[in-house]
């Protein structure tokens, strides 16, 4: 054994000489651990499995039997064998009859439709008729010279419509 094995438990002595036995020369220090940990994890279920055959079986110990049949529960469980090849190749030769559907979608990538997507607007935008007339739009300097209490007859001239919007107009307020 390598230098510091003495102070190692037999455990781990003998995870390191199955690495060295596989031809493992070059590993960190926690693999050892880390293989220990599975170790002792595989063998509590196995004895946890083999304790509960045991008392369903109404012994009053565990014996080899209840072990190898919880090692084989567990081998059942863990590891499946895959399918012969000659399974496989019928099963692929069946599959690849059926032809594949033809893209009707053209070369690049195709995108979903644009309802679909997250980036579509997802507003629509109520824009208001045309009135005959043309809007006037008032700034301040046209205030200035307009009469505050305009006639009788200038608002029988402007055709009777109803407004849709409202707007009023801006004064400056002293400092």
């Amino acid at each position: 054994m390598a230098e510091g094995d003495e102070d190692l438990p037999r455990d781990a002595k003998i995870v390191k000489s199955l690495l060295k036995s596989m031809g493992v020369e070059d590993y960190e220090p926690r693999v050892v651990h880390q293989f220990l940990e599975l170790w002792y994890r595989y063998v509590v279920d196995i004895l946890t499995d083999a304790q509960v055959y045991s008392e369903h079986a109404g012994k009053p110990a565990i014996d080899c039997d209840d072990i190898k049949l919880a090692i084989q529960s567990k081998v059942n469980f863990s590891f499946s064998q895959p399918p012969p090849r000659e399974v496989l190749l019928e099963l692929a030769r069946n599959r690849n009859k059926i032809p594949l559907p033809r893209s009707i979608a053209g070369p690049g990538i195709p995108l979903p439709p644009e309802q679909d997507t997250l980036i579509s607007p997802n507003y629509q935008l109520a824009i208001p008729k045309k009135q005959s007339s043309p809007a006037v739009v008032e700034t301040e300097e046209d205030e200035e010279g307009v009469d505050p209490s305009p006639s009788q007859e200038q608002r029988t001239d402007m055709p009777q419509h109803t407004p849709q919007r409202v707007s009023f107009p801006l004064t400056k307020r002293p400092k």
